[in-house]
């Protein structure tokens, strides 16, 4: 088994998953809770419940980026 954290890290170290963006949502909202997800290669953090205005904006703003597309 791994946590949201191990498989952040995992997934930051495989050059293949270049471009990818993590969001965490997590029942933990405070700094430490923030700065452990960041930590993990997270690009984001949410509470839950999240947001759900919040979230549409990281998601307009991953669309906007075109996250995931690699250039040749």
């Amino acid at each position: 088994e791994m946590d949201g954290y191990q498989l952040a890290r995992r997934l930051r170290a495989d050059p293949q998953q270049k471009g990818l963006y993590l969001i965490a949502l997590s029942g933990y909202a405070d700094g430490p809770a923030r700065a452990r997800s960041q930590e993990a290669g997270f690009d984001a953090h949410l509470p839950k419940p999240p947001d759900i205005q919040q979230l549409e904006a990281l998601l307009l703003q991953v669309a906007r980026r075109g996250v995931g597309q690699v250039a040749s």
